[in-house]
């Protein structure tokens, strides 16, 4: 459709003929969705449960544009000494990286996630140096606008906890 529209482009310019009715609007428009995707909301929430109880919830949110990538960090910078006098920083926190697609009629979603915090007391079993926990989930799922998708579940091998990331992409208008 496309080397039709520049054939009868380049007829209107050498010969002074317009192209068919409809055709070069329909093929501008269809340019115009292949270089520039739709906006989107997209909501992240971290569930944290235990033995089927909710304990708690987090809450992370993006806008981003179908075809580009974002994230989100929030965090602290933690030193931790690794020889006498020298010392190493590490991120403990969350990072989330996204990225949505739109390919024919699907919205694919990319996610990387990293959540990283100090182990809890009783795991801490009298270390000097501080213990980390970590987890991260990195999937790739396809979403449906404005339904809420499980992207990963993982749980803490030292408690009985279990941790979930849902996300909801919603189309901003």
């Amino acid at each position: 459709m496309l080397k039709k529209l520049v054939l009868y482009i380049t007829m209107a310019v050498v010969l002074n003929v317009a192209p068919p009715p409809g055709r070069a609007q329909e093929a501008a428009s269809n340019a115009k969705a292949k270089t520039s995707g739709n906006a989107y909301r997209v909501d992240f929430v971290v569930n944290e449960t235990e033995d089927g109880r909710k304990m708690n919830a987090r809450q992370f949110g993006m806008n981003l544009i179908a075809g580009d990538g974002n994230d989100v960090k929030i965090g602290t910078r933690v030193p931790v000494e690794t020889k006498q006098g020298e010392f190493q920083y590490i991120d403990v926190g969350t990072k989330i990286w996204c990225r949505l697609e739109e390919r024919d009629n699907d919205l694919v979603l990319s996610v990387r996630s990293d959540f990283t915090n100090f182990a809890v007391a009783e795991q801490q079993n009298n270390h000097v140096m501080p213990l980390l926990r970590q987890m991260t989930i990195n999937a790739s799922t396809v979403a449906v606008p404005g339904k809420t998708v499980v992207v990963g579940s993982v749980e803490d091998p030292s408690s009985k906890r279990q941790f979930s990331l849902d996300v909801t992409a919603n189309r901003i208008r």
